[in-house]
């Protein structure tokens, strides 16, 4: 059985025998990606080292089918690489992240040679749907496709926030339609494209080294093979195929940052003494009821989304709703946490050393990135009231 979301079957538990990528992943992790994440993350510099061990692990083709090579994985096991990481470099976990989004098209619809670079590990995607013109509606590309002579197109575009921003090998990106009614069509554009180029290094908040910039295209040509939905139907494509697993695999990464962030406030309530007291901050009742709320509402948010997880296998009634529900819920919680986790930990939470401060600012940007939180509850509104999740005129 699959579970289906908006029309489209998701994978359930993967065969017998599937290589088991994330149990892989602990040289990845130790040798490599933990060692430089604080580098990455005060330098802002994009983590190709850690993509390296990635791929050399074999976790870029979890997804991939296993005829291309691939692992063959599914969903939930994506979701335990994406945690994971997420807990040791929040950078590293996005630009993950990001390319499962973009895999979940790019296996379906997309060219046979990609598709088996991805299962080798030898090609990063990424997604590009989030515009200047419509910020976070990516749902309502602004920018166009033009016919160029009689197999190609034209692609022009201010796009807002690409992640692995001229590192990606591809970028899976939206558009008006060429000509077809409806709201987008999705191409698969190579990075090395004439005409296109990112705008600027992105020095941001948190995530600092995901490299999450603007990428502009001035008549950039593609081929009408590199479509990878019909004309006018990317939407739908988007809705089906690639909102779905972002949606999930952002509430795994918030769960990487919030056990994190919970881990260390742990560990700092069990080793700071209050030596007048005789006793340490976890002895304290006060520190002890806080931190038990914050351990509460990130169990209930692991509860939330091993639901989602089945609800997706089983093919639940309300996994679609579930879906919707996950990151929104997600989101709020690692912002909740790394609020309190500050709190708890005081001025020490503003060393560097201690580790809070940097997972304090990966975990504020789930609730901002595309859906934003405010996007999701009205979409789960829509959709436990049986409204169409977008207005006809979006």
């Amino acid at each position: 059985m699959t579970g289906h979301l908006l029309g489209v079957a998701l994978p359930q538990t993967p065969r017998a025998g599937a290589p088991d990528v994330p149990q892989m992943l602990d040289s990845a992790i130790r040798g490599v990606i933990e060692p430089l994440a604080q580098q990455v993350d005060q330098n802002g510099s994009f983590p190709r080292d850690g993509v390296r061990a990635l791929a050399e692990c074999g976790a870029l083709g979890l997804l991939s089918g296993e005829r291309h090579g691939g692992a063959g994985g599914d969903l939930r096991q994506a979701a335990s690489v994406v945690e994971r990481l997420a807990g040791v470099c929040g950078s590293t976990a996005m630009v993950l992240l990001m390319h499962y989004a973009a895999v979940a098209v790019i296996e379906a619809h997309g060219p046979a040679p990609v598709r088996r670079e991805i299962a080798e590990g030898r090609h990063l995607s990424t997604l590009a749907l989030s515009e200047k013109g419509s910020r976070s509606h990516f749902w309502a590309p602004v920018g166009t496709a033009s016919p160029d002579g009689a197999d190609g197109a034209l692609l022009n575009a201010d796009k807002s926030w690409v992640t692995s921003a001229g590192e990606a090998d591809s970028y899976v990106w939206s558009s008006r339609p060429l000509r077809a009614a409806g709201p987008m069509t999705l191409w698969l554009v190579p990075s090395d494209s004439a005409g296109l180029r990112v705008r600027g290094d992105y020095d941001g908040f948190g995530l600092r080294g995901n490299a999450s910039s603007p990428v502009g295209a001035k008549d950039v040509h593609v081929p009408r093979t590199a479509r990878l939905s019909a004309d006018g139907e990317g939407l739908a494509l988007a809705l089906a195929e690639v909102l779905p697993r972002f949606l999930v695999l952002s509430a795994a990464f918030c769960m990487g940052v919030t056990e994190a962030l919970l881990g260390l406030t742990a560990r700092h309530l069990r080793g700071t003494r209050l030596d007048h007291l005789g006793q340490t901050l976890a002895e304290q009742p006060v520190p002890r009821r806080e931190y038990a709320v914050l351990r509460l509402r990130a169990d209930a948010a692991r509860a939330f989304l091993d639901d989602t997880l089945t609800a997706l296998e089983t093919a639940r009634p309300d996994a679609t709703l579930r879906v919707l529900q996950v990151k929104a819920l997600a989101a709020e919680t690692t912002a909740d946490v790394a609020d309190g986790a500050m709190r708890l930990c005081g001025g020490s939470a503003f060393r560097r050393e201690l580790g809070v401060e940097r997972r304090f600012r990966d975990a504020l940007a789930a609730r901002v990135m595309a859906p934003t939180t405010e996007a999701l509850y009205d979409f789960c509104g829509r959709t436990a009231l049986g409204l169409p999740l977008l207005e006809e005129n979006r």
